[in-house]
């Protein structure tokens, strides 16, 4: 028996990516309303679905949080099964989507990559060129997404920098970059520590390679990040 669509979900994915994509384009308002919408079909018991089909339109535009312009993507969703303006705005979104995804990697969100673009710190236009490759390269901007944050995992565990170039030179070998291992190690005044399985107990080695068994408290432990 096939699996009932969630129309819910589907749609409040669909507006909150508007939402993000308006809000890289610049634009005012609306992205908060699109946020607004899908929250309010998330928290919805009924299937929107089956609201539509027993009240048509106006009992799309009775929920709340819900407006007419939002009813009537609604009813297109549920029609078509795709909705003209968010496809629209997807293609006409991409390159950018690609740039700002990027720059997240970099923990620069897209307030700052505004106002950096404003003051002339950060060449918008620098970065189209590298996104359309990497768009052609991927063949959808999720791949293309997805690419960036598999070089940004590899790099970041290495010290390394990393562009939107790299992720397309890169692209052969996407599959074998696999960030480097992070672990904890444990030390005690500067000195590293091993555990004993065996004897179920802390050692502490010191310079001359001896092992003292620890006597101490677990909170005099030190735990650093190993790359």
């Amino acid at each position: 028996m096939a699996k009932k669509r969630d129309y819910n979900k589907e749609l409040a994915g669909i507006f909150l990516h508007t939402a993000d994509l308006l809000e890289i384009n610049s634009v005012r308002f609306k992205p908060a309303a699109y946020r607004k919408a899908a929250r309010a079909l998330e928290a919805l018991d009924q299937d929107v679905a089956a609201i539509y089909e027993e009240s048509g339109l106006k009992g799309l535009e009775a929920i709340s949080g819900v407006g007419k312009s939002i009813s009537e993507k609604i009813e297109e969703y549920l029609k078509k099964k795709k909705i003209p303006f968010y496809e629209e705005l997807k293609e006409k979104t991409a390159l950018r989507e690609i740039v700002t995804h990027f720059f997240e990697t970099k923990d620069i969100s897209i307030k700052q990559l505004k106002m950096n673009a404003r003051k002339q710190k950060i060449i918008y236009a620098r970065y189209t060129a590298p996104a359309k490759q990497l768009l052609e390269l991927a063949g959808s901007v999720e791949k293309a997404k997805k690419a960036i944050d598999i070089v940004a995992a590899w790099a970041n565990t290495r010290g390394l920098d990393y562009t939107i170039e790299t992720v397309a030179k890169k692209w052969l070998e996407l599959d074998r970059l696999k960030p480097k291992e992070v672990v904890k190690k444990a030390f005690y005044r500067d000195m590293p520590m091993i555990w004993s399985e065996a004897k179920k107990k802390w050692y502490v080695i010191r310079d001359d390679g001896e092992w003292l068994e620890f006597a101490g408290d677990e909170k005099d432990i030190e735990w650093r990040i190993i790359k």
